[in-house]
């Protein structure tokens, strides 16, 4: 999950944005940051990325632990089915035991976060589409550098994942903490366990941020576009909503495998059960149909919206707030 510029695109010079039935046509100029060093350019992207996960991980956090919960296990998937997990949990558990794992899920989500947004926009000036004007020239490009946002954030935090997923799926007599979760996995499983589902993670990662990213950019240009002036943060909820939407939908499949690959225990054999993607993919297949590889995206239609819609609108927000501190402070 991650978004791109949205009321204040990082440009190094000013740019004029056209309203598109002004007669004559009228320059509307959108206030840049070009005077920001690039240090300051990045610190800012990390604060803002870092508080936005945080809030949108910790919004969501009860839905996301039912959802892992259908996703490992055999269980049809049904609404009733998801209401009744969250019941049985709050009443057997706690009402916290509805947040179990969020404490991994912190830990993971506010350097991921941290890391995705600010690489996505250094990727976009990478591949020179850090502006609303290059970013429609170079459409492919500009998918290509949610994906690579996304792989470098993913990569950098996956055994946190892992962990996270662990402790969501077990009670907490198992794993009592984060350090619990590495220190058993290692001494029980080994060190290579903490990348397990690693490949297929990446390979859900690529689609995911790239729609995510793409849409959710495209969306603020046309809008800009249109209007003539930056949206407000209930539009950019609801532009981060439709590009979760798409985004989850689009890479649903081999976030089921990255799941099952993750949650996986050892077999009487010494053998996991989800050894590879394609075993994963014949057993869920075999097991349960195609269904099997869409368990819980309803609740995902629902969760990934509002999560994406908080941290696209809460990032803009934040991040425009410290680069205006922060001209101030240099003047």
């Amino acid at each position: 999950m991650a978004i791109g510029e949205a009321r204040v695109p990082i440009l190094r010079e000013d740019h004029k944005v056209h309203h598109h039935d002004s007669s004559p046509k009228q320059t509307i100029h959108v206030e840049d940051h070009g005077r920001l060093s690039r240090g300051a350019m990045v610190v800012t992207s990390l604060v803002a990325g870092a508080t936005a996960g945080a809030i949108a991980k910790t919004a969501i956090a009860p839905l996301d632990r039912t959802k892992i919960n259908f996703q490992i296990s055999q269980i049809p998937y049904s609404w009733r089915a998801a209401v009744a997990f969250l019941a049985h949990s709050a009443r057997t558990e706690g009402v916290t035991a509805l947040w179990r794992g969020n404490s991994a899920t912190m830990a993971r989500i506010v350097p991921y976060a941290a890391i995705q947004f600010t690489a996505h926009e250094q990727w976009k000036r990478v591949l020179n589409v850090d502006t609303p004007l290059t970013a429609q020239q170079h459409p492919i490009l500009h998918l290509v550098a949610g994906s690579l946002a996304g792989v470098t954030s993913q990569s950098a935090t996956y055994p946190l994942d892992l962990a996270r997923a662990r402790m969501a799926v077990t009670n907490a007599q198992e794993y009592r903490t984060l350090r619990a979760v590495f220190v058993k996995v290692i001494r029980t499983e080994g060190v290579t366990t903490l990348y397990r589902g690693y490949p297929a993670t990446v390979l859900g990662v690529i689609p995911y941020a790239g729609v995510s990213f793409f849409t959710y950019d495209t969306l603020k240009h046309k809008y800009l576009e249109h209007f003539g002036k930056p949206q407000n943060a209930l539009v950019n909820m609801m532009f981060g909503g439709a590009a979760g939407a798409l985004a989850q939908t689009a890479s649903y499949p081999l976030d089921i495998v990255r799941r099952r690959m993750q949650t996986a225990r050892r077999t009487s054999n010494g053998q996991y059960l989800y050894s590879t993607i394609g075993a994963t993919l014949r057993i869920v297949y075999t097991s349960e149909g195609w269904r099997g590889f869409f368990k819980g995206l309803s609740m995902n239609w629902v969760k990934g919206p509002i999560a994406v819609g908080i941290s696209f609108a809460t990032y803009d927000a934040i991040k425009a707030t410290l680069r205006d501190l922060a001209v101030k402070l240099q003047r």
